[in-house]
């Protein structure tokens, strides 16, 4: 390790993705942005795919089973051993409480046993943070943050890297979950994001005039359960008039391209109002759907017509992992370093329902 540098290791297990990662940066107070050294991500997508959706207790005892070989992995790849390491990092919200749990013992294990500073930090702030660890060289902050994900779809006025102010945000479905379940509808498996994607690549996005639920609204808000619905009464019929059927391709295709361009029509305007209410010209988004091709394009497409200065991470650092976890330099920097007594905040962030 060169002079100067700062090694650290960041746990990851706010949901089904187990996540360990070494990342070297500047030493704290000194501002900087770190690079990732290695980054591991046992997945559980196996686990939970015979019933369409993450089982919590099934995801904890999963992350009990593999956070030590995940650890162990990601201090190999890195070339370094506990020794090296000068501070812990986890995240501890929100997510499901026993798979925060895991993490969180862990975490507190090794600062303890090591007897070095641990560092908790926020899920979703980390997933926009990535977008620092994408563009090093670039000032991303302050910037609207976009967190969209399985369980999460919010938006964030972002002063800094642990400065995130909450503007607005889904209010019953996130846009992952509502991928999930419109994948299950039409029996094309899990996780719903990718299978829906690539059914979509073949379907004619005008086909069924699926809501946008609060397009036009002036809040910072976001509904999908709506749209889910009438994904339902179109697959199996309404009013009697038939439904479709699941063995015609082209149908499936569709169906999935109309829904996901409903679900991107609505990100990308909401997206874009909040840029106008907040003034901001710098654009950070995170999160599994950050993924999606067509949102990609689409966001893209936005920023360039608005002078955006847009901020996406790379696929793999879209969907969960601890590499994002780099945040925790930012809060070293500001001497926020936590007591071994702290405890998971569980649960979803849901803005308060405001007429």
């Amino acid at each position: 390790m060169a002079a100067g540098r700062f090694l650290f290791l960041a746990i990851e297990t706010t949901c089904d993705e187990t996540g360990a990662a070494v990342l070297e940066g500047p030493r704290p107070p000194e501002p900087g942005v770190p690079i990732v050294r290695s980054s591991v991500v046992a997945s559980q997508i196996d686990l939970h795919e015979r019933y369409q959706g993450v089982v919590p207790e099934i995801a904890s005892r999963a992350h009990v089973r593999q956070i030590l070989p995940t650890i162990d992995e990601a201090l190999h790849r890195a070339g370094v051993t506990l020794g090296d390491l000068e501070a812990i990092a986890v995240s501890t919200r929100p997510g499901l409480v026993g798979s925060l749990v895991v993490g969180l013992t862990a975490a507190k294990s090794l600062a303890m046993a090591l007897d070095i500073p641990l560092v908790a930090f926020d899920h979703l702030e980390a997933h926009l943070y990535a977008c620092q660890l994408a563009y090093p060289e670039k000032n991303v902050y302050p910037c609207l943050g976009l967190v969209v994900s399985g369980g999460h779809t919010s938006l964030f006025a972002c002063r800094g890297p642990i400065e995130a102010e909450l503007l607005g945000g889904t209010i019953d479905d996130a846009a992952g979950e509502a991928f999930d379940k419109v994948a299950n509808l039409l029996g094309l498996g899990y996780p719903g994001g990718p299978v829906v994607e690539r059914a979509a690549v073949t379907g004619n996005r005008a086909a069924y005039a699926f809501p946008r639920s609060f397009l036009h609204d002036e809040r910072l808000a976001f509904s999908f359960s709506g749209l889910k619905t009438a994904v339902l009464y179109a697959i199996r019929g309404q009013d009697a008039r038939a439904g479709i059927s699941l063995e015609n391709p082209q149908q499936v295709a569709d169906i999935a391209a109309s829904f996901q361009e409903a679900v991107v029509d609505i990100l990308v305007a909401k997206t874009r109002q909040a840029l106008k209410r907040t003034g901001l010209r710098r654009l950070g988004i995170g999160g599994g759907v950050a993924a999606n091709a067509r949102f990609r394009e689409r966001i893209e497409a936005m920023a360039a017509e608005q002078r955006i200065d847009l901020f996406i991470p790379p696929l793999s650092m879209c969907t969960d992992n601890a590499a994002m976890g780099g945040i925790a330099l930012a809060k070293l920097a500001a001497g926020q370093v936590a007591d071994l007594d702290i405890d998971v905040t569980a649960g979803l962030v849901r803005p308060k329902n405001k007429k």
